[in-house]
């Protein structure tokens, strides 16, 4: 039997590769690498920048996109250029669902168009009403025009397809994260006056969809327990920001952001616990990088985060309950602390390797399907 043809894909909604700048960025390098090394032909449009502009990177051809309007226009202007530029190719993949009205181009010269939905986006505090009405509007736009929807959470998928009623055909593939393998040197944790096992870690951008002041509030009311770490930009000039620094005692010590991966996953990896505060929905990078630094996590209690980690995640709703829990990590048994980091380590090598994600991409691109992909599902896993 013949295998089917691959189709051509261009990835449109990041800001272009070497990935620079965030979540995003990161899936499509190393989403598109991988399939081009398996034989795909990919192309990854990016934003037109001043200096050197590759034509490639890995095998991935890459192609730019000028965009001039101001603020948030710019974003749509960018995706709506790209649209149109990508409607030669035969599936066109945009991230994000913020242009969603611009889906019909490519459509009407014949090609596939997916639509990643990345998250609630216009549940996010950052934007203002007007944002937030538009998001929420295009969100709907996007269960209309898309000829595929990609969730990287089924219970993402549930509220959204739920909530819409869309009949588009959707996929449930998720987000992968790195897998630490050995122990890293915990060298770098000196320079912040912290030692292996001696403290908990959140990582997350200072948002209040985040819950980085009930995070620091129960960190803070803690007496003779292990310092809580937050690596975040909470030295911004901004309102949440200051509330944050506020609420953080003498057992709460703000790192600031920390982007560098030398740096970062030692502190990740040495932790004792790791704080997950986010609530927006998706499967968020940062949690299913801590699974794959083996880190035992304490997450907010919401069904995102609950198909995550499954029954192996400790989870919390306020304060109160986070301080509980924290107190429960340090006087677990270590024997019992290392199943459960092993035990999530096994869940993120088991579906939330970049290797499984890239093989579920691939099948929708023409290839046969092969063993990962018939894996068990995370609600498998965690039955």
């Amino acid at each position: 039997m013949a295998p089917s043809r691959r189709k051509s894909l261009a990835i449109l909604g990041a800001r272009g590769i070497p990935a620079r700048y965030g979540g995003f960025e990161t899936f499509v390098e190393e989403l598109g690498t991988r399939l081009v090394a398996r034989g795909h032909d990919v192309t990854v449009f990016c934003e037109f920048q001043p200096g050197p502009r590759p034509t490639t990177f890995k095998g991935v051809k890459l192609e730019y996109v000028k965009a001039w309007a101001p603020g948030p226009a710019r974003t749509i202007q960018y995706d709506l250029s790209s649209l149109w530029q990508a409607r030669r190719f035969e599936v066109v993949y945009m991230l994000g669902y913020g242009a969603s009205f611009g889906l019909p181009i490519p459509r009407l010269f014949g090609a596939e168009v997916w639509m990643n939905m990345d998250g609630l986006e216009w549940r996010r505090s950052k934007w203002g009403r007007a944002a937030k009405w538009w998001l929420k509007f295009m969100e709907g736009v996007a269960c209309k025009t898309t000829s595929r929807l990609i969730f990287d959470n089924k219970a993402l998928a549930d509220e959204v397809r739920g909530r819409r009623l869309t009949t588009v055909p959707y996929e449930v593939i998720e987000y992968g994260a790195p897998l630490v393998r050995e122990p890293l040197d915990p060298a770098p944790l000196e320079a912040f006056g912290l030692k292996p096992d001696g403290y908990h870690i959140v990582v997350a951008r200072c948002e209040p969809e985040n819950h980085l002041v009930e995070i620091a509030r129960a960190g803070a009311r803690r007496e003779g327990g292990l310092p809580l770490v937050i690596v975040s930009n909470t030295d911004a000039d901004t309102p949440y920001a200051k509330i944050v620094r506020g609420a953080a005692g003498e057992r709460v010590q703000n790192l600031g952001p920390i982007y560098d991966p030398s740096i970062l996953q030692p502190l990740r990896q040495h932790a004792l616990s790791y704080v997950h505060g986010h609530s927006v929905g998706g499967t968020n990078p940062s949690l299913i990088e801590a699974l794959g630094c083996g880190n035992l996590v304490i997450a907010h209690d919401n069904v995102f985060n609950r198909e995550v980690l499954g029954w192996e995640g400790r989870f919390f709703s306020t304060e109160g309950d986070l301080a509980q829990r924290l107190d429960e990590v340090e006087s677990m048994d270590p024997a019992k602390r290392h199943e459960i980091r092993k035990a999530l380590w096994d869940r993120a090598a088991s579906w939330y390797s970049w290797e499984r994600i890239t093989d579920a991409y691939a099948v929708l691109l023409g290839d046969t399907p092969g063993r990962s992909v018939e894996q068990p599902s995370p609600q498998q896993l965690a039955l």
